[in-house]
């Protein structure tokens, strides 16, 4: 075969999408005879989408030089900033501010009036939004769009507007950018942008879905994103950060064999080189997995790999070191990662784990605390799963706090949104809950039945360490007599001896012998431990 047959050969299967064949006939066609620019652009898409990022990022390099050998000053300032873009998104800052710095050296600082120029407006505005400066950010979006607007050009259009979605979004503004975002996704499904930007648009949109704890656009746009892959043969890029979508999907609706297998497709895509920023968001999402499981090493293992790419192990690992049998670890972990997490998002995700630690190890005024911002942030964003979060919250806080009645409305409240949402495991962990609430009632009838539809749903899921924890059968109790249990009841309620003294009308002699006693049966060395072996066997 010659170069004009491969070169051929290679330009159709861009035409077709064909990522991974179009990459191979045009390196083909390049090592027989150098491409000229216009067949650079097309061996550097190629090889991006492909997945081949240390090559692509060379290519992008001999394209710019293509165009700028040949005076096309604003061609080769396009590719620049393309370059510096791919890079920003693979976290080089550095370098990338140094293509785009250089990009702007040949558009007169974006004086020239061309298209290229609102391209260059576009990467600052991102560089400004990824520091929070949202003022610089819009002022430039805005100017990238009129640019766009005036030259007719449909990529810029989508790229300037996604941008000024997710700044709204980042000041507050969640249905302006989420209406504005919709409309975006309009001209990508129907095929009006590039595939690159397509992807882009693609992976901001679904990430902003996920910051505000939007599920059912987050959902409708992973699927859509699905198809749109699977639409082009070779397609590697995008495709990982697609799977966790998938996964995290899958795991909120109880199918967790298929999350594993899609957590380690996008961990296998990630990881090839060069490592993407994303693959430790799979490591994690696989121990997360791992850890509900109660497959403990296994986890361990993805935590670590996870914080050595770049992501944070928490609160995954505090909730596993807790489940471990190590409260005060825990919840000192906790209480750390709580002060120092920012934005909603992150915030929500360990609050609702703070609040769960601090319930079991008998630390009710900061689990206040956490149910008090939990509320806030889901009043502010007004997501059905951030309710069923804060109400679930506020229901365990007010049943650890001895008010059983008054904790079964949030409780309740919180088990349909669960269920409107088709969160089995979830709904599950709020039934036990609500029976532990019934049966503090009195209850017992339709306390056993919530508990048994809760030992169901653990037992389908595989999730070992809830079905172990809700097996209340006298083995649990390790021996303890009908009085020690009594005591450990009231251990865990955060009862001082003297107080349980007073309450059981013995001595606190008594009561520090009965505290021995526990601790020497369970193989404890605390009253924290003792506070979540009791949460853990359903004995509060």
């Amino acid at each position: 075969m010659n170069a004009t047959s491969e070169l051929e050969q290679g330009r159709a299967a861009c035409d077709r999408l064909s990522w991974a064949e179009a990459f191979s006939d045009l390196v083909a066609a390049d090592n027989r005879e150098p491409l000229g620019a216009e067949d650079l652009e097309l061996l550097s898409t190629a090889a991006l989408l492909s997945g081949q990022d240390a090559q692509g990022f060379a290519l992008m390099q001999r394209t710019h030089n293509a165009f700028l050998g040949r005076g096309d000053l604003e061609r080769a300032a396009l590719w620049a900033v393309r370059l510096g873009m791919w890079l920003l998104n693979a976290g080089q800052a550095a370098q990338a501010g140094g293509w785009l710095g250089r990009a702007g050296r040949l558009l007169d600082d974006g004086r020239r009036d061309c298209v290229e120029s609102g391209y260059l407006q576009a990467a600052i505005a991102m560089q400004s939004l990824g520091t929070r400066d949202l003022a610089g950010a819009d002022a430039a979006f805005t100017h990238a769009l009129e640019i766009g607007e005036r030259f007719g050009d449909a990529d810029l259009l989508a790229l300037s507007r996604l941008g000024h979605g997710s700044s709204l979004i980042a000041r507050g503004e969640i249905e302006a950018g989420a209406a504005l975002h919709d409309e975006i996704m309009v001209s990508v499904t129907s095929g009006e942008v590039s595939p690159a930007i397509a992807g882009i648009a693609y992976c901001v949109v679904i990430e902003n879905c996920r910051e505000v704890f939007d599920l059912r656009r987050a959902q409708e746009w992973t699927s859509a994103l699905t198809r749109w892959c699977e639409s082009q043969p070779g397609l590697v890029a995008f495709r990982g950060n697609c799977l966790i979508f998938r996964t995290e999907i899958m795991q909120l609706h109880g199918r967790w064999a298929d999350a594993i297998t899609e957590a380690e497709r996008a961990r296998d895509l990630l990881l090839k080189p060069p490592p993407k920023p994303f693959a430790g968001a799979a490591f994690y999402e696989l121990a997360e997995l791992h850890r509900l499981r109660g497959e403990f090493a296994q986890a361990e293992e993805g935590y670590r790999q996870a914080s050595h790419m770049g992501h944070g192990p928490m609160p995954g690992l505090a909730l596993m070191r807790f489940a471990q049998g190590h409260p005060d670890q825990a919840a000192t972990v906790i209480r750390r990662e709580r002060d120092e997490a920012t934005g909603p998002a992150a915030r929500a995700a360990v609050l609702t784990a703070f609040v769960d630690l601090m319930v079991a190890t008998g630390d009710l005024d900061s689990a206040r605390i956490g149910v008090a911002e939990l509320a806030e942030i889901a009043a502010h964003i007004k997501a059905p799963i951030l309710n069923a979060i804060a109400s679930q919250a506020r229901g365990a806080v007010l049943l650890a706090e001895g008010d059983p009645r008054a904790a079964l409305q949030p409780l309740r409240r919180s088990a349909s949104l669960w269920r409107e949402l088709e969160a089995p495991y979830e709904g599950a962990r709020v039934r036990v809950l609500i029976a532990r609430a019934c049966r503090a009632l009195g209850d017992s009838e339709t306390s056993a039945m919530e508990l048994e539809a809760a030992r169901r749903t653990f037992k389908e899921l595989g999730a070992l360490p809830d079905l172990a924890a809700i097996d209340t059968r006298p083995a649990a109790t390790s021996g303890l007599s009908e009085r020690e249990v009594e005591v450990l009841r009231l251990v865990a309620a955060g009862s001082s001896n003297r107080a349980i003294a007073l309450r059981l009308v013995i001595s606190e002699k008594t009561v520090a012998r009965h505290v021995s006693n526990i601790f020497t049966k369970l193989g404890l060395s605390n009253r924290a431990a003792a506070t979540a072996y009791a949460y853990e066997h359903g004995l509060r």
